[in-house]
This record gives structure tokens, sequence and C-alpha cells, in this order.
């Protein structure tokens, strides 16, 4: 659990998970988790690729344990955010990392390899927008003026537990999962995941894919929600060097409802571009 300091003095904590062989020198692997989550929402993933990989979690900026002891209110922006993970990444004493970021993660990873090329050998988006459209804004919004208004109107655990039933995980199957999911994600600041929101609301990456120019991986949902058919033809023609496995869901939380194949796929990508082998093989 290393905690080091934003540069505005903001705690940043990430957790890594390191079960290689001693004597290899395997690749660094960031996990960077979407709007109002935290490290924790990889726990299944870590030991998939935890023997190939020196796995690094980071919790967002007032997100996880990445907070003030005081309850200190953090400055929150897409360019503090980018700064944190500029400076994790400064942390971990190596000169690139792999980068997988799920929805709002994505997001960040995109301006990171755009803004920050030499810092990044591969990127992999899960269930990535590369904006949030108008459609999805008014189902989260679940029938108020907006999106905000409704978390603050009836709060952050019941806000997320009727968008989660209708986007994110389908509750009726997997109730354990959806359960956690709520409580987990009702851990944080509501005032915090208010302005998160907002955040993500206004976040738009059209103008800079032509910008990532490394090898870039997408795990998407098969049909979805949050990122629509026009939005995947987006990134197949901006980005320069882009695949895409599609995994048989509607839902958004693909990284949670299918953990084996997404890190399979992803082990795969980002080997291949080091020359590696997968441990043990």
């Amino acid at each position: 659990m290393p905690m080091i300091q934003a540069n505005d003095g903001t705690p940043l904590n990430y957790e890594v998970d390191d079960h290689t062989d001693p004597w290899e020198r395997r690749p660094v692997l960031i996990l960077l988790h979407g709007n109002g989550r935290n490290a924790q929402f990889w726990y299944q993933w870590v030991p998939y690729l935890s023997r190939d990989f020196r796995i690094v979690r980071p919790d967002m900026r007032g997100l996880g344990k990445s907070i003030f002891a005081d309850g200190s209110a953090v400055d929150l922006s897409v360019e503090s955010l980018i700064e944190d993970l500029v400076k994790v990444i400064g942390a971990l004493g190596v000169d690139k990392v792999h980068f997988c970021g799920e929805s709002m993660g994505g997001i960040l990873g995109l301006l990171l390899a755009a803004q920050h090329p030499s810092l990044i050998k591969t990127l992999t988006l899960v269930s990535t927008p590369v904006f949030i459209e108008e459609e999805m804004k008014e189902r989260y919004a679940l029938g108020y003026a907006s999106r905000i208004e409704a978390m603050e109107k009836l709060g952050i655990r019941k806000w997320v537990s009727e968008t989660t039933k209708i986007t994110r995980l389908p509750a009726d199957e997997n109730p354990g999962l959806y359960e956690w999911y709520v409580n987990e994600f009702s851990k944080g600041d509501p005032d915090l995941q208010v302005r998160m929101s907002g955040i993500v609301n206004q976040a738009n990456v059209t103008d800079i894919l032509k910008d990532v120019k490394v090898p870039v991986l997408g795990l998407y949902p098969g049909e979805g929600q949050i990122t629509s058919k026009s939005q995947e033809r987006l990134l197949r023609n901006s980005l320069s060097d882009f695949s895409m496995r599609k995994l048989p869901t509607n839902y958004h939380m693909v990284q949670l409802l299918f953990p084996a194949v997404c890190c399979e796929q992803l082990r795969d990508f980002c080997l291949r571009h080091d020359g590696l082998k997968k441990a043990d093989s």
C-alpha cells in the first residue's frame, strides 16, 4: 500500500500485486478504475495477472485511500488526475508501463497516451466511452433534470443502486456482485462523487484520438449502452492501432462479469508487445 503525494500535496494511494518470479524483470501494468470507484474494483483480475505483471492499482484522488486524513476536500480536474498518473508512474522506477483503464479510467488513459506517449507501452480500454451521449445522460438522470440533481436528491446509494440495475450489472443474475458493487461505490465521499460525475459528463476525447499512437486494445460489451456503435466506429476510425474484443453482455461492467476472458485478452496483448511468454508456460 504505497502512498505518495501529488504535486499539490493530495495523498495518492496505489496497491501493488506482484507474484512474478524475483529473478525476472516483468513489466508493470497499471489498472485504473472508473468514475466513483476505487482500486478494489480490480480484485478479480489480480490472480489472473500478477504472475506475469507487477500490478499497480491506483486510487484516483479523493477515492479509496487517496484522501486526506482530516477529510479535507481535494482539487478535482482532468488535469490534476493526469498529473497524478504521471506522478505514480514516476514513483515506480520504470520507463514505460502497460496501462488499462475502465470507463473513465480509459478516458484518462487516452489522454495520458496522447500527452505523455513516452510513458505508455500499450493501452487497454475497458468499456471506455469517447464521451457521454445525451441519451445516456438522460437515463442516468432518472427523471430529474440532470444526473447531478438525481445524485443530490436521491443520495449516492439510491442513485447508484438504480443506475447499476439498468446499465452496469444484471442484478437478478448475480445479486451478490450487485450488492457488493453498490456497497463499495457508496463508500465514496458524496460531494466528490457528484463533482466527479460532473467531470465525466463534460469529458470528450474525440479530438485527441488521432494523437494516440500506442497499440490499443478495446474490451467492450456486445451491445454497449454507454459505448454506442457510433462511438465504436469513432475509435476504429481514429486510433492508429486498435483492436476490439466484444463480450456477450449489454451491461457496462465487463471486467466484473468476465474477468477471466478480459485478463486473457489483456495478458496476451501486453506480452506480445513485450516479446514475452506467459509465466510458467
